[in-house]
């Protein structure tokens, strides 16, 4: 099943998933009140476009599994912030 909620919130499958948490912290501490989570909701879009563009750039590289496991994610982040570094 495509929208299986155990996949959302597994950590394999949602390299978000700590994002994904604290934005619904962040409502239900605010009593859902979304201009109070602005920036909460800013760096969990930024994250799930991080790993979308990785997981597109792996789909065309041939790389499989598209989505990196957890154990090499810190490595890939380490090396993007790296290579943003030198210029």
């Amino acid at each position: 099943m495509r929208n299986d909620p155990a996949k959302l919130t597994s950590e394999y499958n949602n390299p978000c998933l700590k994002e994904q948490e604290l934005s619904f912290k962040c409502m239900h501490d605010n009593n859902f009140d979304r201009d109070s989570c602005t920036n909460v909701f800013k760096n969990y879009q930024v994250c799930k476009e991080f790993w979308n563009h990785i997981k597109v750039q792996r789909r065309r590289d041939g790389i499989k599994p598209y989505m990196p496991p957890p154990e090499e994610r810190d490595q890939i982040k380490s090396d993007y912030l790296n290579s943003r570094k030198k210029w």
